[in-house]
């Protein structure tokens, strides 16, 4: 099966949106696991403390503290709030990876790099750079 036709067949029989108010680009994001251009997300320059939630079911993803910046253009994260999101492979593209999806509703979210020394270099916990779309999710400001 070719990627388009896992792709019309993921869009027409796995996902449904559950927000009615999502954009034309989180749609594409999120239910055709796109990607939005580099540096254009409105999360990526956030520096506010609060929790990152799927932009599609609102199930919290990511907490702020595991924000840091990576240089690549998006919003990139260390780690994930357990059980929040699958982790599968891909090899779309040509390329190797690990694809993550919100577990409550199966919404596109990005994809993990590991062993790219953030760890050593930042000091961070661990050394995955979860590389995520801003408009799969939304935010949270603690209050």
């Amino acid at each position: 099966m070719t990627t388009f036709a896992k792709q019309f067949a993921r869009t027409m029989s796995k996902w449904t949106p559950v927000n009615p108010n999502l954009s034309a680009e989180q749609l594409r994001v999120l239910r055709d696991k796109g990607t939005e251009r580099p540096n254009t997300g409105k999360f990526l320059h956030n520096k506010e403390t609060g929790v990152y939630t799927c932009a599609n079911c609102d199930q919290p993803i990511y907490e702020s503290k595991t924000k840091f910046d990576s240089g690549c253009g998006w919003p990139a994260f260390y780690d994930a709030i357990p059980g929040s999101l699958t982790f599968t492979k891909d090899e779309s593209y040509g390329m190797v990876r690990i694809e993550i999806c919100c577990s409550k509703c199966g919404g596109h979210m990005g994809h993990v790099f590991e062993g790219e020394g953030w760890q050593k270099l930042l000091n961070l916990p661990t050394d995955q750079r979860h590389c995520v779309n801003s408009c799969s999710l939304n935010f949270k400001k603690e209050t």
